[in-house]
Order: C-alpha cells, then structure tokens, then sequence
C-alpha cells in the first residue's frame, strides 16, 4: 500500500517559506531605507545597510526557488528585489568603461591600518618601509593616506621625504605615548593652499589640499570618518551594551563628521575630490550625501567586486574616491597587497569631463 504524506507536512513548509520570504523582504526594505534615514534619529536603520551584501544574495536564491515553486512569494520578492538594480552596481561591476580617454592624473586612497595588520615577525617601521616603497611604485600624482603611523622619536618631514622621493607632503598627527598617527597627502606639486577638519571628541580628521594640475586647482580631502571600533573577537568578549554603545556612537558621529566636510566643499573656490576611509557601506545615509554633485569612481570605471576591507572580503566597501563631473575616471582597480587590512583604491583620471558608462 503507498503511503501518503501528511497533507500538514506541505503547508508546514509554505509557511517555513513564506515566513523566511518575508524576514528577507523586510531586511532588504530597510536596508533601502538605510539612506534616507537620518542616524541621529534611528541609528539601527545603518546596520541593515552593512546586512544588504548578505541578504540581497539570500533573496535572489530564494527568489529562484520560489519561481520553481510557483510560490505565491515570488512577486513579493521581485518588488524587494527591483530597487536593487540601482544599488548592486555600486558593490559589483561586470564590465570596465570602453574607449575611455588617456588619463591625466592619477589618485592613490590606502588606510595603511597603523601598519599593525602585515605578516608576523615584521615591527610596524619595517612594515611602514615596505609601504612607501609600494605606494612609491604606484607613480601616483596624488596619494592619501590614512591611520599613517611613525614613532614618537621620528622625523616625520625627514622620513617622508626620504620615503617619498619628488613628492610634496600634507599632514596632521595626533600624539600619543611613543607614537604619532593621523593622514598624509603627498601630492607630486605644492599645495597652494591647506587646512583640516577637527571631529569633536574623535581620532578621526579629514585633511584638504588644494593641488595645482595643467588646466586648473584641484582641492583633495583626504578623509578618515568614525571608526567602528570594535572587531569579532572583541564583540565575543565584551557585553552586547559596549558594543551597542560603540556602534551608537560612531554611526551617530560620521553624518556629522560628513556635515563639517560637505561646508568646506561648498564654501571652496575649486572643484573637490572626496577620498579615503569612510567606514560606510555605499547602502548609507552618508554615502549618499558625499555622493551629492561627485561620481563614484568604482561605478564609472571599476569591474568586479569593489569591496576593499580585506577582512570580510567580498562583502565590505569602505574606501572610495568621488570626484566631480568635470573629471572622467578612466580607469580603477584595488590591489589585493596584505599591509594593512584595507586594500588600496587607485584611480586613473582623464579631465575632459567625458564618461563613457
């Protein structure tokens, strides 16, 4: 006699799947919404936008499944899905720009991470050699550098110099016991002009530059918005209200942070670049508001994955380099080089204004 399954067992599952279906759709809708709401008035919405690379992978799957299935789910999951098609682009490309221009300029973003994060037996000076050496070899015009870290007994202006041939050098240090930390712009010609933007009560700064180029003078703010501060071993350790109070704080602070810079651009003479160590996902309230009047160099001329926290490769974006529309981005790649643990973004620029995608 066949045996019949239990007409339950179905139904069961339906619900099993409709449920998860929906717990994904959520996610994905606030994770939309991560942009748009203010971090000051709902901090938590920022942590669904550092969710979305893993949950829109989850929802296309389940998507798939449920078009097999014929489930009643799948034109909820294809509205969840659509605003998707204007934000994937910013995390992953398929295809670089064609016929792009011969580039012009050349820009180099790299948080070295307190030269802490390369391969054991190296001390952090050994390592800071080995950097410069690298970043020298990149022939940059311009190069910003976050979390730099020289010894309290060092020279900055003479290490620079000497590790940074034919290069001009802008920076600000925050002293501590023994040790020296903060951004470096070198650029290949003088600063015509410079200055910095304090974050009140943080470690975190944003230098600018203004850099004469051939046709005209370019202002380059090199930034380093509010770390988390914090990492899996710690959140193991530590009691979920530190963290908490951790993650509170710096989402709270970087749109305030992005404020002091943003007044800077508006009031400059010149036309800016924004680069370095956001500590956002391109899914972020302030992602979107860099982005405001600048193109996002990845998206114009990047291919493949543009995550550059090596850590959780491929899953987080935190540096980047916005420009303004009158330059083209001509080229973009990140090296997967383990001094730190971010990877550097370097970008090829073109000044006709002209892109291709």
């Amino acid at each position: 006699m066949a045996k019949h399954k239990p007409k339950g067992r179905s139904w069961v599952s339906s619900m099993s799947f409709g449920t998860v279906a929906l717990v994904l759709t959520a996610l994905l809708v606030l994770g939309y919404l991560s942009i748009i709401v203010p971090p000051e008035k709902a901090w938590f919405f920022t942590l669904f936008g550092l969710l979305y690379p893993l949950v829109l992978p989850a929802t296309l799957v389940l998507f798939v499944i449920a078009l097999f299935r014929r489930s009643r789910t799948r034109l909820m999951l294809a509205l969840a899905l659509l605003p998707s098609l204007f934000f994937v682009g910013r995390y992953i490309q398929l295809s670089a720009p064609k016929d792009a221009a011969e580039p012009t300029l050349s820009v180099v973003s790299y948080n070295v991470g307190l030269f802490r994060h390369g391969p054991e037996g190296k001390d952090r000076l050994q390592l800071a050699e080995e950097v410069a050496a690298y970043v020298s070899s990149l022939d940059a015009d311009i190069v910003c550098l976050q979390e730099f870290y020289l010894p309290e007994r060092t020279n900055i202006d003479a290490w620079l110099k000497s590790h940074f041939p034919g290069y001009k050098a802008e920076y600000y240090m925050l002293t501590g016991k023994n040790w020296r930390a903060g951004n470096v712009t070198l650029a290949r010609r003088q600063a015509s002009a410079k200055g910095k933007e304090d974050f009140e009560k943080s470690t975190n700064m944003a230098l600018w530059a203004d850099i004469p180029l051939d046709i005209a003078t370019l202002r380059v703010y090199n930034c380093h918005f509010e770390s988390y501060n914090i990492s899996l071993p710690g959140i193991i350790k530590k009691d979920v209200e530190e963290t908490e109070a951790k993650l509170r704080r710096s989402i709270k602070e970087r749109p305030r942070q992005v404020a002091k810079v943003l007044s800077g651009i508006d009031s400059a003479p010149v036309r800016s670049i924004v680069a370095g160590d956001f500590n956002d996902t391109p899914l972020s309230y302030t992602y979107l508001r860099l982005l405001r009047g600048r193109k996002d160099s990845f998206v114009r001329a990047g291919k493949g994955f543009g995550a550059t926290y090596s850590a959780l490769w491929p899953l987080l974006r935190l540096d980047y380099i916005l420009y303004p529309g009158d330059l083209e981005a001509v080229s973009y790649r990140i090296d997967k080089v383990n001094y730190s643990d971010h990877y550097p973004v370097i970008v090829q620029f073109n000044e006709s204004g002209r892109n291709t995608r």
